[in-house]
């Protein structure tokens, strides 16, 4: 992924530390120094109280209007609120009720009293003080198990938070661009837009085909916009380039066009109906103009899967886009393994996750016979898939982890996956309300995507394996 796409997502985390009076204020600073410091090592963008008072901490509840105010000014994606002390419970749940976004608290934990028998933080004790008045003020929360700030279970949780909370950043501003209609055929990629619209705040952006046709032969003739450059770095990036000089052009100026029309919508993602008009109006498939947009954080999936596009976005999101994904067709069981899947498209998965000394070409699609497709196995290594669907008002994130595995060659852009047990993951996409269609990003991103749920109201996760009941022990640090 382009280090530009990362820095563009980076969170930036509103930093809310919190102490009661009738605690040491001594002790509270000392937490406070020390917990901004770790911060400082995760490399994320923060916003602190340091211009609120001479503690920069949070402990008088008419404090909390004037906070919200600026971090809702600084944009903050997410705040975290650690307990310096027991907290002061009214003031957090104030601050947080009017950011509304994703919080995290989090408290370390006490050392034993002192010999004369005090405490000087009751930290613990004040945790379950505010996450009762975030409970009654309707504000949903993530929370670190009571640790020590140096241990896994700290930097487990905090990670997760800050890729759950990127995840929901992404959902919530989401615009996803159709280029034409639905294949006829496949009613299972239908979705209601104006659902989208008024349960999600998800925006469709449509354009005809004519539209990007029109767009691609302009660049084509005037022979700018980069096309020389794009067309070299393909036959740069390639092994194997197996089509004629007019299709490659074709292809780079299809990237390009659907490039130019995203950036100028602010689209986050792009659904395409690529077949089969495509080919009848500009002669090439669309997979590796696609995979190569996909690969540079813009996701663009097949027959104009709006869900699909959705799924992207937020998958690439929790996994902090240090990797693109890859869209794929759940296709056919494993020959000799009965837990493994293949997961393929036609040519669509980016060229950047190409396995190590693969086979990789530009080549023609293998059903429709015209150039412009993927022909290369993609790494393997672990792998998260998920499927944002819904059927009859009711939506789900289906989610869980694999592992990539040898397998027979295909043709077209493919990884084999392993499953702990694949048959309760077939079961999932059979009952539904999924399809055949899934998003897979590599690495262990379920949990993320888990706790992202909680702050996306009408959206239901639904993993697989891991399953609720393990997602939450790895939470709290088992």
């Amino acid at each position: 992924m382009p280090d530009e796409v990362r820095e563009k997502n980076r969170i930036k985390l509103g930093f809310a530390p919190t102490r009661r009076n009738v605690m040491s204020r001594e002790e509270a600073q000392r937490i406070k120094r020390k917990v901004e410091d770790k911060v400082k090592t995760y490399g994320i963008k923060y916003v602190n109280l340091d211009w609120l008072n001479e503690e920069g901490l949070l402990y008088g509840g008419h404090d909390s209007d004037i906070a919200a105010t600026r971090f809702i000014g600084e944009n903050v994606d997410a705040v975290f609120v650690p307990h310096c002390n027991f907290g002061t419970e009214d003031a957090v749940a104030k601050l947080a009720k009017k950011v509304g976004k994703p919080l995290l608290l989090w408290g370390p934990r006490d050392e034993g009293p002192s010999p004369d028998g005090y405490r000087l933080r009751d930290t613990q004790c004040g945790m379950f003080a505010t996450s009762k008045v975030l409970g009654r003020m309707g504000t949903p929360f993530t929370y670190i198990t009571n640790c020590d700030i140096e241990t896994e279970t700290f930097n487990r949780g905090f990670k997760n938070f800050v890729a759950a909370a990127s995840a929901v950043k992404a959902f919530k501003n989401l615009r996803i661009g159709q280029i034409s209609t639905r294949p006829g055929a496949f009613w299972s990629v239908i979705c209601n837009e104006g659902e989208l619209l008024e349960r999600f705040g998800i925006e469709i952006v449509p354009v005809t085909l004519v539209d990007i046709e029109k767009d691609v032969f302009s660049i084509i003739r005037e022979d700018d916009d980069g096309l020389g450059d794009t067309m070299e770095g393909i036959r740069e990036k390639m092994g194997v380039v197996a089509v004629d000089e007019e299709s490659l052009k074709k292809i780079a100026a299809l990237k390009l066009a659907v490039r130019h029309w995203a950036d100028s919508e602010g689209l986050s993602a792009v659904a395409m109906q690529c077949w089969s008009a495509l080919q009848k109006s500009l002669g090439i498939a669309a997979c590796f103009a696609n995979g190569e947009l996909t690969g540079e954080g813009l996701p663009v999936t097949c027959e104009t899967d709006i869900h699909g596009a959705v799924t992207s976005v937020i998958a690439q999101a929790a996994a902090m886009y240090e990797s693109p994904v890859f869209f794929a067709d759940l296709t056919v069981r494993h020959p000799a393994n009965d837990n493994a899947e293949l997961l393929w498209h036609c040519g669509n998965f980016p060229h950047s996750l190409l396995k190590d000394g693969a086979f990789n070409a530009l080549d023609g699609h293998f059903d429709m016979q015209c150039p412009g497709a993927g022909d290369f196995e993609i790494k393997g290594g672990d792998i998260t898939i998920s499927r944002f669907d819904g059927i009859n008002g009711e939506y789900s994130l289906l989610i869980g982890h694999g592992k990539g595995v040898e397998g027979p060659k295909n043709k077209g852009t493919y990884v084999w996956v392993e499953f702990n047990d694949w048959p309760a993951w077939e079961e999932k996409f059979i009952y539904g309300p999924y399809i055949h269609h899934c998003v897979g990003v590599h690495g262990r991103t379920a949990p993320a995507l888990y706790e992202a749920c909680r702050y996306i109201p009408g959206l239901k996760p639904d993993p697989v394996d891991p399953d609720e009941t393990e997602i939450r022990k790895y939470l709290r640090g088992k």
